[in-house]
């Protein structure tokens, strides 16, 4: 892993993969007092520190907190979280593109996704939009040649190695495989999104 200086307050960790991610975020975020941080960030392949007053400080106490990660974090799992259910309907009109894809058949594609726990890996792309990891090696979904030009809130998507639901209407290429009733974003909620990186998510009967 390496870390990179990021305008004045802020470095950028570099992952190597999901695992790698979510070993770095966990350690950074209970040592954020310590490093200085006000905000920890993650994405598909790195971790932000934002808010550093002291970058130079922060940066070699993180070369030695990171440099086991380094050779550990592939044998980690996701650290256990919250689980929220989200009741879904497999109504999506992309379940027999999916089931192609993966060379099976859309009832085998309902069940592998209804009986997967997903860990919310990083947040982005719209508010409260959460990319959730857990589908097994070699199910990546290739995402739609073309886009919608919208997408309903509360569709359960597939792209890459990730599922999704969008909270709220937008364009979106992903793969729609269902709908879900619950709200993913809460503007006025203490905790508006109510999918965080490291909360576990099932897709249940709804």
């Amino acid at each position: 892993m390496e870390a990179l200086r990021v305008g004045q307050h802020a470095l950028l960790v570099e992952c190597a993969s999901d695992a790698q991610v979510a070993a770095t975020y966990a350690m950074v975020l209970a040592r954020a007092g310590e490093l200085g941080a006000t905000d920890v960030v993650p994405a598909a392949r790195s971790v932000l520190l934002d808010g550093l007053a002291d970058v130079a400080a922060a940066l070699t106490l993180l070369a030695g907190l990171t440099a086991p990660l380094a050779e550990e974090s592939a044998h980690v799992g996701h650290p256990e979280g919250l689980v929220v259910q989200l009741p879904t309907s497999y109504d999506g009109p992309d379940l027999d593109e999916v089931a192609r894809q993966w060379d099976v058949t859309t009832a085998e594609v309902v069940a592998l996704h209804r009986r997967t726990t997903f860990v919310v890996t990083f947040c982005g792309f719209a508010p409260g939009f959460a990319y959730c990891s857990g589908l097994p090696d070699g199910l990546d979904v290739a995402r739609r040649s073309e886009p919608r030009a919208s997408v309903r809130p509360g569709s359960v998507g597939l792209a890459g190695a990730y599922t999704g639901v969008y909270p709220s209407s937008s364009p979106g290429g992903w793969q729609l495989i269902g709908t879900t009733t619950a709200t993913l974003w809460r503007p006025d909620a203490d905790q508006p999104a109510l999918l965080t990186p490291g909360t576990r998510v099932r897709f249940v009967d709804g």
